[in-house]
């Protein structure tokens, strides 16, 4: 039987991000009855899960949904993380999402001899009969067991950083060369800061080339719509900025600035921090990314009579630093005056109240497009969810869009034969 106070819902839609959005929306479309949960406010993690200056790596005019243009921003420009936040906030008001903020999902647990789950919340008790977890991939931050807490310096996630003045005076090292801890470094260096940046492999997309941006530039090669990564790139990070306008992440250009590069962090041992002697090959990995998509796109230019102007100067590669030439493997935190290292080391999902046959035997969700192993569970705002473009705002709409259309169709046939 039911519970008796238990609230009855078709679709709980666990999340109110971009994800979660996008699928009442989608849902809305069907005609299927839905409601979303949020434990905060609509896209929390814009707001709070971010550093004051963060501004969306993609620009306006393609990091949407396709019903909604940013107010104040202008197509070419980045949006802030409010703005962001303030997007889908009207988003949902637009749609009329039926959105519950302030209540956390404790558990969901499939029902015994009947369809449906038991979501327990902390507001009482839901019986859905579709689940769909929207709570995106930054659930758990990483910070790998290298330096001991005791050790010295200060040590916070990148989704703890705010801005410089929240550090203790002194010297940071940065690790990890993503989107995150580049302009956190860089940030950091330009308050007058000594930085040290640890940088492991990662992709260097130009950030614009012949005059588009390269988001345009992976929408005209088809590369958004690479369904895998290519072997043995499966968490490798992407570095690119929308800071200051927007630029393209290029690390010599960091250590002419002042920033020091370092290879992988790869142990601690009394004070000394060890480094991977990695640091040329990561870097001169990127660059081999970033050419490759700059010979993509001229072959493109050619063989459609694009009318893009050349831009020769952007093959010019700079001159190795000292620090890729002649790597620094050790460094006494102490004796440089690192006070504080911040660990852009990114998240792991954390899906402990989901309590269902919906995970592979790493604990990673197991679904198709989003469709997962365990019926009427649904797994939405993943990277690499349906395609490349799935982390993005554009691509989370378009998987939702399919996820909607899924249950919408599960349900017709249960609804076959009904009076």
């Amino acid at each position: 039987m039911a519970d008796q106070e238990a609230q009855q819902v078709e679709v709980l839609v666990v999340g109110a991000g971009q994800a979660g959005v996008a699928m009442s929306e989608h849902l809305s479309d069907h005609g299927v009855p839905h409601l979303v949960l949020e434990r905060g406010r609509i896209a929390e993690r814009w707001r709070t899960g971010r550093w004051d200056s963060l501004v969306a790596n993609g620009p306006a005019w393609h990091d949407r949904f396709p019903g909604l243009e940013f107010d104040a921003v202008g197509p070419e420009a980045f949006a802030s993380k409010d703005q962001v936040a303030g997007y889908f906030e009207a988003y949902a008001e637009k749609i009329a999402a039926p959105i519950r903020c302030g209540v956390e999902v404790v558990s969901v647990e499939r029902h015994v001899g009947r369809r449906g789950f038991r979501v327990e919340t902390s507001e009482g008790v839901i019986d859905a009969q579709y689940v769909v977890a929207a709570t995106g991939p930054f659930q758990r931050p990483v910070i790998p067991p290298i330096v001991p807490a005791d050790a010295g310096p200060v040590q916070i996630h990148s989704s703890a950083y705010r801005n410089p003045d929240q550090l203790p005076e002194g010297g940071v090292l940065v690790v990890g060369a993503g989107s995150s801890g580049v302009q956190i470094a860089d940030e950091l260096q330009r308050s007058g800061r000594q930085v040290h940046l640890s940088v492991g492999p990662h992709d260097r997309p130009p950030r614009s080339y012949r005059g588009r941006d390269f988001c345009w530039w992976l929408g005209v090669l088809g590369l958004w719509d690479m369904e895998t990564p290519p072997a043995g790139a499966e968490h490798v990070t992407i570095a690119v900025s929308g800071a200051r306008g927007g630029h393209t992440v290029d690390f010599r250009a960091l250590a002419a600035q002042g920033i020091a590069l370092r290879g992988r962090a790869e142990s601690y041992d009394d004070g000394v921090l060890l480094f991977s002697p990695d640091l040329a090959d990561n870097v001169v990995a990127g660059d081999a990314n970033y050419l490759a998509l700059l010979d993509e796109a001229d072959a493109w230019v050619e063989r459609n009579g694009a009318d893009l102007p050349e831009e020769p100067e952007a093959r010019v590669i700079g001159d190795d630093p000292p620090s890729m030439t002649d790597p620094v493997l050790e460094l006494d935190l102490a004796a440089t005056g690192i006070t504080s290292i911040v660990w852009a080391t990114g998240f792991a999902t954390d899906y402990g109240w989901l309590k269902v046959d919906a995970f592979d035997e790493n604990g990673r969700p197991d679904h198709r497009r989003g469709v997962s192993t365990e019926p009427g569970v649904y797994f939405v705002g993943l990277p690499w969810l349906s395609r490349r473009g799935s982390s993005f705002i554009w691509g989370a709409w378009h998987d939702a869009k399919h996820i909607a259309g899924h249950i919408a169709t599960q349900r017709s046939y249960l609804a076959y034969g009904r009076s």
